[in-house]
């Protein structure tokens, strides 16, 4: 089977070639990623990349298959995007800092003839972090492409996060070995 990838992340572009499979890259396609209000956030993920795949039901041939993924952060049951600013970004470090949240992928495979939707989730444990190493990480890293406004992968993920529980890659933006599960079983 072909893998097509249909994402704009650089990372995920990075991860899935970890795996040592050959895909191809699908240009992206405007998806509303407007979720039900009352969806729970441990559900917004899956929901989302269920709804990303839809936007390519056109695509998968019989021997294609469609990879879409999102990726969220929740503290406090709050959902943390993507900072539009810097401002947005320190506040949404403020709120991590110290404490423990969820980072939750949801990933979609999608064939021409079936369509399968999991998600994974992993706990990340901030230290308390000074105003000062904030301000350094977002002038210096400019994180605005990251839910919750950081990627454990740079220098915040060094000196900031004191534990991890599940998947590091599931942090990153996509869960390599479920994914590897998932593909074997698909």
């Amino acid at each position: 089977m072909k893998l097509l990838l249909a994402s704009n992340s650089p990372r995920r572009r990075e991860l899935l070639a970890l795996l040592d499979i050959d895909y191809e890259i699908l240009a992206p396609r405007d998806v509303d990623e407007t979720y039900p209000s009352d969806l729970p956030a441990e559900e917004v993920a899956p929901y989302l990349s269920a709804l990303k795949s839809r936007s390519y039901a056109d695509v998968p041939h019989d021997d294609e298959i469609v990879v879409t993924a999102d990726t969220v952060v929740i503290c406090d049951g709050m959902i943390l995007g993507k900072p539009k600013d810097s401002q947005q970004a320190i506040e949404m470090l403020k709120r991590l800092s110290g404490k423990s949240h969820k980072v939750v992928t949801g990933v979609t495979l999608m064939s021409a003839d079936k369509t399968v939707t999991f998600s994974e989730t992993t706990r990340v444990t901030f230290d308390k972090l000074s105003e000062e190493t904030i301000s350094h990480y977002v002038d210096r890293y400019r994180p605005f492409d990251k839910a919750g406004a950081y990627g454990i992968q740079e220098w915040i993920g060094c000196v900031g996060i004191s534990g991890i529980e599940g998947c590091y890659y599931n942090v990153m933006g996509l869960p390599l070995h479920a994914l590897s599960v998932g593909l074997r079983s698909f």
